[in-house]
């Protein structure tokens, strides 16, 4: 699947809150994408986090790292099973504002995290 196919392939999530991340900051599912990176596939969950706003927010790198593989775990997971999805990896990201995957937006601010599928689990993989 290409990276064109991929954004016609988006699965607009409604933008539901997800509670008891770690750092407890509000974070809502804002989409999930699915595509091929390489021979890989790749599953992304992209979820709004206003808190890691560099200007306004609360929220640094450092806090909000652990919610990264939380939400892989309690979130991520769980698509897998409901949808019969078998990526091989997860990417997950916080964002502080909606910003369209692909694009650039210098203002944004961004913390991402890499996965890779293993029985189960969420294994780090350090990207």
């Amino acid at each position: 699947m290409s990276f064109a196919a991929t954004l016609a392939f988006v699965a607009h999530a409604a933008v539901l809150p997800v509670t008891d991340v770690p750092s407890g900051q509000p974070v809502e599912l804002y989409e999930v994408l699915i595509d091929e990176v390489g021979t890989e596939t790749w599953l992304r969950f992209r979820f709004l986090a206003p808190e890691i706003a560099r200007d306004t927010g609360s929220i640094s790198f450092a806090q909000a790292e652990s919610d990264l593989e939380h939400l892989c775990v309690e979130v991520a997971l769980p698509y897998l099973t409901e949808f019969d999805l078998r990526p091989q990896i997860v990417a997950v990201t916080l964002l502080d504002r909606p910003v369209e995957f692909g694009q650039s937006d210098p203002k944004a601010t961004q913390f991402i995290d890499v996965f890779r599928v293993s029985s189960g689990s969420c294994v780090w993989e350090g990207l």
